[in-house]
């Protein structure tokens, strides 16, 4: 892709509690439309690896680790829409997260920058952002 549109390919996340970072991740994954692909004791996928084919893919593991990250690092995930960013706020904070940001426009970014932040149950920031404007009425 030129110019880097989309710059990663996968990441990876580490949590103290695979059993409530599943529930957590389980939820706002679904709330962006992202699927869970596999599960083991240790590690929870989502979404799709890249391959020969389709190169254009994102993947995330969950995985067992020490955590949290470091209070200036985090994670953000495209929403397809602004409804998707509230989704994944409610779904984040029903599942053991805690309120980072509410829903709402960033335009310190750009104009149109809709995001949430959340805290994972173990301290990890993750965001969701539609950068898209919200369609005329």
């Amino acid at each position: 892709m030129a110019g880097g549109a989309l710059m990663l390919d996968h990441v990876s996340i580490a949590v103290t509690d695979i059993r409530g970072a599943a529930r957590f991740y389980d939820a706002v994954m679904a709330a962006l439309g992202v699927p869970q692909v596999w599960r083991v004791e240790r590690a929870i996928g989502y979404g799709l690896r890249s391959d020969a084919a389709e190169d254009s893919r994102s993947y995330l593991t969950i995985g067992l680790g020490r955590a949290p990250a470091d209070p200036a690092c985090h994670w953000c995930f495209r929403a397809p829409d602004r409804a998707a960013v509230r989704a994944f706020h409610a779904a984040g904070l029903a599942h053991g997260g805690t309120d980072g940001g509410a829903p709402g426009l960033r335009p310190h970014y750009h104009p149109a920058y809709y995001a949430a932040f959340l805290l994972d149950p173990d301290g990890n920031r993750i965001e969701a952002v539609c950068h898209r404007a919200e369609p005329a009425a």
